[in-house]
């Protein structure tokens, strides 16, 4: 039977209730964004919690607000928070982006999005797990046009996306006024080709800070790159 549980240095994450489990999408997302100059976030999609825990954890002033669709994912979502020592920092909605937008009650420093991208793969019989993987409920235009207008005047977006997305990305972050400030592709071995893509999105234009990153150097043998950017969250590398 699979572990109901993900443990951190500082915090522990159920999944056993989410459609979408803890994977290495999330803790690369959470380990890279930038969070030090932020005091407002949201975490759109937030699953387990698991990247909102991450960012609080490393910025003790950060205030969070997560949203999902999914409630099961929204109640454990909290849970974990509630037994972490960082729940003070972190609000739950169960909210899509579409609705949560509309209220506009506030702009963040920070927004931050491990998103559901595999419109072209196999539904899952699931709806919750469809809602999680897929992009029928939230396209990647409509998540970053949403975002943007959440976004305060130097505020970031952070993106975890399949590589392939890359051109798209950059195509419609042009027509909502962003752009890229950082850019990791991510390589799961060193042979292989990148699969995943890591972005930072500012309403400023800074010089493209573009680097790779390799996971493993081989089977279960992480890389020093990856062990430096989660050392401070893993029991075990």
């Amino acid at each position: 039977m699979p572990n109901p549980y993900f443990e951190f240095k500082q915090f522990t994450v159920y999944h056993d209730q989410c459609a979408m489990k803890v994977g290495t999408d999330g803790v690369l997302l959470g380990a890279w964004t930038k969070v030090d100059s932020a005091s407002t976030a949201l975490d759109i999609g937030t699953g387990t919690g698991l990247i909102s825990l991450m960012l609080a954890q490393r910025n003790g002033d950060i205030n969070i607000d997560a949203i999902d669709i999914d409630h099961d994912a929204i109640k454990q979502a909290t849970e974990n928070m509630n037994s972490s020592p960082f729940n003070s920092q972190i609000h739950c909605y169960n909210l899509s982006l579409q609705d949560f937008a509309k209220l506009k009650s506030r702009e963040y420093d920070l927004i931050v999005s491990n998103p559901p991208f595999f419109n072209q793969s196999l539904k899952s019989p699931k709806q919750n797990r469809t809602l999680a993987r897929h992009t029928d409920s939230l396209f990647i235009e409509e998540l970053i046009e949403l975002s943007s207008s959440l976004l305060k005047d130097k505020g970031r977006l952070s993106l975890i996306y399949p590589h392939e997305s890359k051109d798209l990305i950059l195509s419609i972050t042009r027509t909502n006024n962003l752009f890229p400030s950082r850019i990791t592709e991510v390589l799961p071995t060193p042979t292989s080709s990148p699969k995943r893509i890591l972005i930072e999105l500012s309403r400023e234009e800074f010089p493209i800070e573009t680097k790779q990153l390799v996971v493993e150097l081989e089977r279960h043998k992480y890389s020093p790159d990856f062990i430096e950017l989660v050392k401070d969250y893993y029991l075990k590398l």
